[in-house]
């Protein structure tokens, strides 16, 4: 039903995978899968809106969709002597077609599928389709993201991954101080802001870089951005030189943030 080339398993293949289905044939009432980590966390601290739930089953729950993991790889038995046979057969087919690459061979896919229901495919003994359509508030460009809650600071900053973000200084923007935003990442990396259903607007400082050039021009309104990327790197030089072995204890003890004043 469904079928596209991937370097690896990752959860936006199975997002972009998933919303081609969608789009196709509706909402379904669950997913069965097995326990790959795309979608099952077994981590608590990593798991996205409750125990267990990955990015994935977080997408699938805002669709009213439900996730089911097997519990061994025996009750995906015959899902997966199926999978053995596609690939086989189909690594054959594209062998036959001298298709050696996924761009020149992702034209085929359709043809194939279409081959393989027509020979294999046997009629449901219940002819009722649980596929729901989706709904007009079925944002799927939203919805199959990466998502993750981040808190403002009270210099209208917010820190992800190894980037710094600042928002506009708006009387709006200051009343969001210490509050939670929602932080969504698509397939290009892509960094978007919302905090009550409202997408805010930000200016991305990477941390990556060594340093602020030095006279580098900043307007005033950004300034505590700037300040607030800069401490983050004065802190993070400061942690790599406390690891040195080569640093004398008081030279360390000066270094610390909590030193005591003299």
């Amino acid at each position: 039903m469904e079928l596209c080339f991937a370097d690896v398993e990752s959860t936006f293949d199975y997002f972009r995978a998933t919303r081609r289905y969608l789009e196709r044939h509706g909402k379904p009432m669950a997913f069965y899968s097995d326990k790959l980590s795309v979608f099952h966390v077994a981590a608590k601290d990593r798991a996205a809106s409750g125990p267990g739930v990955s990015q994935f089953g977080r997408a699938l729950r805002d669709l009213n969709i439900d996730s089911i993991c097997a519990n061994s790889p025996e009750a995906k038995g015959r899902v997966e002597r199926a999978n053995g046979t596609l690939q086989d057969r189909l690594v054959k087919e594209l062998r036959l077609r001298g298709l050696h690459d996924p761009v020149a061979a992702t034209p085929f896919l359709p043809a194939f599928m279409a081959d393989y229901n027509a020979r294999f495919a046997k009629p449901p003994r219940v002819a009722y389709d649980a596929h729901r359509p989706l709904r007009p508030e079925d944002d799927l460009e939203q919805i199959f993201t990466w998502q993750e809650t981040r808190q403002i600071s009270r210099q209208l900053t917010v820190h992800y991954k190894r980037d710094l973000y600042v928002l506009e200084d708006s009387l709006e923007n200051r009343r969001l101080r210490r509050k939670t935003v929602l932080l969504s990442e698509d397939a290009q990396g892509r960094v978007t802001m919302r905090a009550n259903g409202r997408l805010l607007a930000a200016r991305r400082f990477a941390k990556d870089h060594a340093e602020l050039e030095p006279g580098r021009i900043v307007e005033h309104k950004h300034l505590d951005g700037a300040f607030a990327w800069i401490a983050a790197q004065q802190q993070q030089r400061d942690a790599e030189r406390l690891a040195s072995p080569k640093l004398t204890l008081r030279e360390k003890q000066l270094l610390r943030p909590d030193r005591p004043s003299t």
